[in-house]
């Protein structure tokens, strides 16, 4: 029967004889089947239909097109089937700190690109000092920017164009730049201590990175005013905007992408009844364990850590 697809129409009428195309498959309607499998000449608006007669099978969604001639639907096929493997050949596999050996080892990077963000100068200063000290006869540790704030959007556009690893001490990345650097392929690893950052620089560049643990970020809340607990203090009034944040969850508490605490939830309320858990789109009162500097507009970050099987 050859290549087989199953389309739906939803304007104008579809006739066998006619020459199509969808998504990067092309041909001529040599017959079609309704959904009872009975040969049919035509179908109509909301009609659903098995064609045969393309030269391949399209994808999933691709939208159908008709044409005069088979001609111009195979020109356009074309089109889209060169602009795909254009597409594919410009597509960066960006460097990560796991994939890093290998890809010396593949010849494709001979150096490591780093865009250091922290809390203050003297951490982005410790930072660089470790790194001049870092053995750099396979590869080179190049730090193509650094600066004190937040991780910002701008920041994983530079990391995307010049194939570098983000690298966060004490700052988190914004809402935007975390979009951006899914989206994107970026690597950001944030860190509380710089020895750490240092130790896994270094495991990455003799393929040594085994991750143990990682971090599930399970909910974010907005803190909009705070009131007084007892036996809490004070405590944050908070809109989950994003996920769900537990009692057991570990939290930290961004200010202007600073984070000045991390540690665990001392209480969680919805109004005055104590909760296990609260939604996105819910209001409730978060107490932090042993801290009481909370400002509206602070944003808290709830999370888990997970355990990762090691890998020989």
């Amino acid at each position: 029967r050859g290549s087989v697809a199953t389309v739906l129409v939803t304007r104008g009428t579809l006739h066998v004889g006619d020459a199509l195309v969808a998504g990067m498959a092309f041909g001529r309607v040599r017959a079609m089947l309704d959904p009872k499998g009975n040969a049919v000449t035509q179908a109509g608006p909301s009609d659903a239909v098995e064609i045969l007669g393309l030269q391949t099978v399209p994808g999933a969604g691709d939208e159908f097109r008709v044409f005069p001639e088979e001609r111009d639907a195979r020109e356009l096929a074309d089109q889209r089937a060169l602009k795909a493997r254009i597409e594919e050949q410009n597509r960066v596999k960006h460097v990560t700190l796991e994939n890093l050996f290998d890809t010396m080892a593949d010849a494709d990077v001979k150096e490591l690109n780093l865009i250091i963000k922290a809390d203050v100068q003297g951490s982005i200063e410790a930072l660089q000092d470790s790194l001049d000290k870092m053995d750099q006869s396979e590869v080179r540790i190049t730090t193509i920017h650094s600066a004190v704030g937040a991780i910002t959007e701008t920041d994983v556009v530079l990391a995307d164009a010049s194939n570098a690893i983000i690298i966060g001490f004490g700052v988190r990345p914004d809402a935007k730049a975390r979009l951006a650097a899914e989206r994107d392929g970026v690597e950001i690893r944030t860190y509380s201590v710089i020895y750490k950052a240092i130790e896994d620089i270094d495991a990455a560049r003799i393929g040594m990175l085994k991750p143990t643990e990682q971090e599930i970020q399970t909910g974010i809340a907005d803190v909009r005013d705070t009131f007084k607990v007892p036996k809490v203090g004070i405590a944050a009034g908070c809109m989950i905007v994003e996920g769900e944040i537990s009692r057991d969850d570990q939290i930290r508490l961004v200010r202007d992408g600073i984070v000045v605490y991390d540690g665990h939830i001392a209480s969680l309320r919805r109004f005055k009844d104590d909760v296990k858990s609260v939604k996105s789109g819910f209001e409730c009162g978060i107490g932090l364990e042993n801290f009481q500097d909370i400002k509206p507009g602070d944003q808290l970050e709830a999370y888990r850590i997970e355990q990762v099987a090691r890998t020989e």
